[in-house]
């Protein structure tokens, strides 16, 4: 066998991994987007919700991953883009919710945004370790891993905010952690996007 043909077959195998590895993931970010939100409805929890809308990010992340598995350079870079400029529109979105109750208040459930945002972390870190394998392979791998590697710093945050909530008896620490979440989700999106920009120049 030449090493033409050998080095197709090593390219072709990282990609059906790459897609496994992608399909799994988007199935447990859809999953953890429907039950999430739900939960963080029923708490009025303002970091339940943002984590949630996170989720639903990283699903819509992975299906665009999923289409560039196999493209050439020029198309993964972007996607990647797009990417970034997906998880800034949910970075407003969760700052004009924020702000939305800092005016309307309601205290939210600190043992249902514990309990979900313990599962939340659960599923993350078990999407973290599926993409670590991959986070070198190109720009486009490299961006789904930071989603996820955020992902487990929001549940760490929406843990924080479940005690401080219980033992503070007010709402703010709530809004904080929605707050945190949000520079996160925007200095991510940048990051993202200089990448892929950067990417691009090369094309």
């Amino acid at each position: 066998m030449d090493r033409c043909h050998d080095k197709t077959c090593e390219i072709e195998e990282l990609q059906k991994s790459q897609s496994k590895t992608l399909w799994i993931v988007l199935a447990i970010n859809a999953a953890m987007f429907a039950t999430e939100l739900t939960v963080g409805l029923i708490a009025d929890s303002i970091a339940l919700q943002a984590d949630s809308l996170d989720m639903l990010g990283d699903a819509l992340v992975y299906v665009f991953s999923l289409y560039v598995v196999g493209r050439g350079m020029r198309w993964r870079a972007g996607v990647a883009m797009m990417k970034g400029i997906i998880m800034a529109i949910f970075g407003i979105a969760v700052l004009g919710r924020c702000v939305h109750k800092l005016f309307y208040g309601g205290m939210p459930t600190a043992e249902l945004i514990g309990g979900m945002g313990a599962v939340a972390l659960v599923a993350n870190l078990i999407c973290l370790l599926l993409l670590t394998r991959h986070r070198s392979d190109d720009v486009n791998m490299r961006s789904t891993w930071l989603c996820s590697r955020n992902d487990i710093i929001a549940n760490v945050s929406v843990l924080m905010a479940a005690g401080l909530v219980a033992v503070t008896n007010t709402f703010w620490p709530d809004i904080i952690v929605g707050l945190i979440i949000t520079a996160l989700f925007l200095k991510t999106a940048a990051t993202v996007i200089s990448e892929s920009l950067s990417e691009l120049r090369k094309q």
